[in-house]
């Protein structure tokens, strides 16, 4: 106990220093300079003005002003040390290609049709490739469906798109064409080609995605549908090109890699190095967070959600939550703060041996995962006593009634070491199947959902400070949520005991084998090292290293189709 009350005092007089500190230096911080200059190619100069304003507004201290660069003066951006917002193609034209680069937005050019089309089901089956647009855009007098997918029927094929010059560009791109679009059915206005669509059973068009998305309930604008683009050429949509059931599928399908890149071009923020400019860092980080709006009002489409956090990880603070800059504080506080940071170094270490003092005296009954370097059937611990839901989630009801629930070890083993959890808050509800908690390793995220419903009434806050609770302790320490339960009796039939869960993670390894047999195919051999030279077996946490692109393909292939 005395260990415990000496650490709380010693945090609390730590505190106190600090708040005294960051008052004295307030006025100092305050009459920092907090400015920068940013450089904005022109067809985006007026998105970084307007982010520039608006950050500025909410951060009065803070300065930024934005200047208009030209091809050249960009290319003299990158050996300035200032930051700018660039295009892709211009960026592929600068000589240093080694400079510092982050996506912070896209413009995204997709082929819509008719939900009336009489060849919808076909279409979406076997999708469309650029080959055939090709040639049918080529010889218009000869084009029709049954020709664009390869079927026999003969239905027609009215083309429309606008002038738009990022779409024709990206239609240049995609067709490697300069031909003239004399064989399109030209629209005067986004609003009439996408009337035109909706009533044209036959209609094919271009444009871009913020156009045909509904901003009430994101998803495509009623009576339009995606033309899906048989990207790899084999006359089907496949397993790993099926992105287009909804615009939030999509987006994320074009973040991973599985749209062609002719119709989806990156906006980049670029620096000749790393920012370490408190305001650049922060005024980027905004970008990522709330600047993500001024996108969508001006034509462009935001980023999703786990990109913005695979974004945000290479400041080293994966949060999606804007930041003002703070100066240090003098050096004699800083001083005072280091020999208090030994005070309390000391305390933890008094703390520790205590803890261990104590467990040493009674009988535990923790079971921690060990890391043997393979990953398989044999690694997974599986406690008795516990319920198993199917996306990796367990259950246990104590005596009073209560639920604990957590993840499971399985899980641990495929990702490797969480370096942060997102978290519900006691309070709050929660139904079978919802989201119970995002794990985080080095901004690369999953969702977990929850294996049964109730309120959740207490939450484990040590996975705030020490989420990876859940490698070592998945099943004790490692709890996420104490939840009282709305339908027990009922929902546990759908959960596994002990000794189902281990017959059924048989075929969990053939479909976690799967994933990365997909995955190695459509990647040539880049992840063939997740699995072990001799035998196929996988090694432990063949997650960890991989990006967030698998990731995100992870958790759509493999824990959503679970639910």
């Amino acid at each position: 106990m005395k260990p415990r009350i000496f650490l709380t005092i010693t945090l609390l007089f730590l505190s106190c220093v600090y708040a005294i500190g960051k008052e004295a230096t307030s006025e100092d911080i305050n009459s920092s300079a907090g400015s920068i200059n940013v450089t904005a190619s022109p067809e985006f100069y007026d998105l970084t003005m307007k982010w520039a304003n608006e950050y500025c507004r909410l951060n009065p201290t803070q300065k930024i002003t934005v200047s208009k660069a030209s091809e050249n003066n960009v290319s003299k951006l990158i050996g300035s040390g200032q930051i700018g917002f660039i295009s892709e193609e211009l960026y592929h034209k600068l000589n240093d290609h080694s400079a510092w680069r982050m996506v912070v937005g896209r413009d995204v050019i997709v082929p819509v049709m008719s939900a009336k089309n009489p060849l919808l089901n076909e279409i979406c089956i076997k999708g469309i490739t650029t080959k055939e647009l090709s040639q049918i855009i080529a010889n218009p007098e000869n084009g029709n469906w049954g020709d664009l997918i390869g079927g026999g029927q003969k239905v027609p094929l009215h083309f429309y798109t606008t002038n738009d010059q990022s779409t024709q560009s990206a239609l240049k791109n995609l067709l490697n064409s300069n031909q003239s679009a004399g064989s399109w059915i030209q629209s005067q206005s986004v609003p009439e080609m996408i009337s035109a669509i909706q009533k044209d059973p036959n209609a094919f068009g271009f444009c871009n995605l913020t156009q045909i998305t509904d901003p009430d309930n994101k998803n495509l604008i009623e009576g339009l549908k995606f033309v899906p683009i048989d990207k790899n050429g084999n006359g089907k949509i496949d397993y790993m090109e099926d992105i287009y059931a909804n615009v939030e599928s999509f987006a994320r399908g074009v973040w991973i890699g599985k749209y062609p890149n002719a119709l989806s071009s990156n906006i980049y923020s670029v620096s000749s190095t790393n920012p370490d400019n408190a305001t650049e860092v922060a005024f980027l980080k905004w970008v990522l967070s709330d600047g993500q709006s001024f996108l969508t009002e001006n034509g462009y489409s935001n980023l999703v959600y786990n990109e913005r956090l695979a974004q945000l990880a290479k400041f080293g603070q994966p949060d999606l939550y804007a930041t003002i800059p703070v100066e240090r504080t003098s050096s004699l506080l800083s001083v005072l703060l280091l020999i208090l940071f030994f005070i309390v170094m000391t305390g933890v270490v008094v703390e520790v041996v205590f803890r261990l003092f104590r467990k040493r005296n009674k009988a535990s009954q923790e079971i921690l995962s060990v890391s043997t370097g393979v990953f398989n059937e044999e690694s997974v611990i599986i406690p008795k006593g516990l319920y198993f839901g199917k996306t990796h989630s367990w259950a246990f009801m104590k005596k009073n009634g209560s639920v604990r629930i957590g993840i499971d070890d399985f899980l641990q083993h495929i990702t490797g070491k969480i370096t942060r959890v997102e978290l519900k808050t006691a309070g709050e509800t929660v139904k079978k199947g919802e989201l119970l908690l995002s794990i985080i390793r080095k901004g690369k995220l999953l969702n977990i959902y929850s294996p049964i419903s109730g309120t959740i009434t207490e939450v484990n806050k040590n996975l705030e400070t020490t989420s990876s609770l859940l490698n070592s302790s998945p099943y004790s320490e490692g709890w996420v949520y104490m939840i009282e339960p709305t339908n027990w009796g009922l929902e546990i039939q759908y959960l596994l005991i002990a000794e189902k869960y281990k017959e059924a993670l048989k075929d969990e390894f053939l479909r976690l084998k799967d994933f990365f047999a997909t995955l190695i195919k459509t990647n040539s051999h880049d992840f063939a090292y997740v699995t072990m030279q001799d035998g196929g077996d996988l090694l432990d946490n063949p997650l960890a290293e991989l990006g967030p692109n698998v990731w995100d393909d992870f958790q759509t292939k493999f824990i959503d189709t679970s639910k």
